[in-house]
């Protein structure tokens, strides 16, 4: 199950992509990590989605990252008496805690704590960001608000807003559950939604107990103003475009997209770019142009993961679409700016830890000899993680003997998780790692690997040492194979 990239794909599941069978199909087709979207998904839903993974990662004996993406507070305008209604441009528009049926002139908002905390010159989005209002004055369970951007509007539609940082926490009650359920099954990561605030990604760190990942979706424009704290929390980010593009004007998303992106590689942190990446999927099954280099863009800019939507959970061509990116990402990665743009990227020294010295080591080494592959040994994942931030030119193998780390990285840009035991002494670790990288096709005999790890054998976080070492004929041992799932 060698990968021809390095960026991975991330495929969200669904009703197009529910069977065991289209699983595996797009495991196959290049899914390295599934998420399950909890906004269309009960807890029993999530088990069946979870057994089905475990069941194909079994068969293929390679390790499959599971993300559930939590729904978060879901904000919504009340009822109308009579729909649609037309909000007029410049008209003016009541939002109020009545909740009789509204019509042309006011509804019910039935949220109590953005009556609390709007204030006069905030903007309200209704649907989506179709329809636009400036807040005039608030009061007496009251907003007032003027009409900016018109248009039609009906029941229980979206309410964003984009300067105002509301009460609430990223957790609701049914967040809870679904992630105290999540964690009891063993997923991998947990993707935060609604974050404002560090203290949203705290709340569910405490709450993890460092059973699963966090992954903090950025969506709200107050998430960007305390970026590196909630990078600093978080083990991945995720560049949540649809809101994030609804609350920001369109034209600030990408330049956010690649601060967002660069900000999470300096940190080392797995950074996913998400959202109608190949929309027109959904319906046909070729993407646009501007899809295409939509993609390539995200790969040219070093994410670690890029995902499918509802093309691959409702759309009518999700091994298509899974096919696509994979051949857009192999294309992009044999670019002959892919290299530079990719290097020139990432401004930040390596930090003066053995970890980071070491990484920063191999991959120099890697560039400057010729070596097969780059094999880390890494128990917590950490060291990974580290060498991947560095991004070297040849691939990298990542043996652990923990299937939880295992999976975890199959997130991460570059890394080849193989689970296998701890080696017994430095001739088992190299012979080994040696073995490993000739059968998962990562290097020939008579090549050299580079190999990372740590002494003493066996302990977590302490990456210490770098070795060379030549492939040679006697080192396929059956002893030294990957354990099976």
């Amino acid at each position: 199950m060698k990968r021809d990239r390095n960026v991975k794909i991330l495929a969200t599941l669904g009703p197009s992509s529910n069977s065991e069978a289209m699983v595996e199909t797009l495991f196959l087709a290049g899914a390295d990590v599934f998420r399950i979207n909890m906004s269309h998904s009960s807890n029993d839903q999530l088990k069946a989605y979870h057994d089905i993974i475990r069941r194909v990662e079994r068969r293929f004996g390679r390790p499959i990252g599971i993300l559930v993406d939590l729904q978060g507070p879901k904000l919504r305008i009340g009822e109308f008496a009579h729909e649609p209604v037309i909000l007029e441009p410049e008209a003016q528009f009541v939002l109020d805690d009545d909740p009789a049926p509204g019509d042309a002139s006011r509804v019910h908002l039935p949220h109590p704590e953005i009556l609390a905390a709007v204030k006069p010159g905030d903007q309200l989005l209704l649907n989506d960001g179709r329809i636009r209002l400036a807040v005039k004055s608030v009061g007496d369970g009251r907003i007032v608000t003027r009409v900016v951007f018109g248009g039609e509007l009906s029941s229980r539609k979206g309410v964003n807003l984009p300067d105002t940082i509301l009460p609430l926490e990223a957790m609701t009650e049914k967040d809870k559950d679904n992630l105290d359920f999540a964690c009891e099954l063993g997923v991998d990561w947990i993707a935060l939604s609604f974050v404002q605030r560090p203290d949203d990604v705290a709340a569910a760190r405490k709450r993890v107990r460092g059973r699963a990942g966090i992954l903090a979706k950025i969506e709200k424009p107050s998430a960007l103003k305390s970026l590196r704290e909630i990078i600093d929390l978080s083990d991945a980010l995720m560049v949540a475009r649809g809101d994030l593009g609804v609350e920001l004007p369109l034209e600030a998303v990408p330049g956010w997209q690649k601060r967002i992106t660069r900000a999470a590689r300096r940190a080392g942190k797995p950074v996913v770019v998400a959202t109608q990446m190949l929309e027109s999927m959904i319906e046909f099954p070729a993407p646009t142009r501007a899809e295409v280099s939509d993609v390539a863009t995200a790969v040219f800019e070093g994410a670690d993961a890029i995902m499918l939507s509802a093309e691959s959970a409702a759309g009518k061509w999700p091994e298509e679409a899974v096919l696509t990116m994979d051949r857009i990402a192999q294309n992009v990665e044999s670019d002959p700016n892919y290299r530079g743009i990719i290097l020139g990227q990432l401004e930040t020294r390596p930090e003066p830890t053995t970890a980071d010295a070491i990484s920063a080591a191999a991959r120099s080494i890697a560039s400057t000899l010729s070596v097969g592959c780059i094999v880390s040994y890494t128990s917590s994942g950490s060291t990974g993680l580290r060498i991947a931030r560095e991004r070297p030119e040849v691939p990298i193998l990542a043996l652990s003997p923990k299937v939880e780390t295992a999976r975890r990285l199959a997130l991460v840009w570059g890394l080849h998780c193989v689970l296998t035991d701890d080696p017994r002494d430095l001739d088992d670790m190299v012979n080994r790692a040696c073995c490993i990288a000739l059968s998962e096709g990562y290097a020939e005999i008579g090549e050299r690997v580079l190999i990372t790890c740590g002494v003493p054998l066996g302990t977590s976080g302490v990456t210490n040492m770098l070795r060379l070492a030549d492939v040679t004929p006697d080192m396929a041992r059956k002893d030294d194979q990957p354990k099976l799932l």
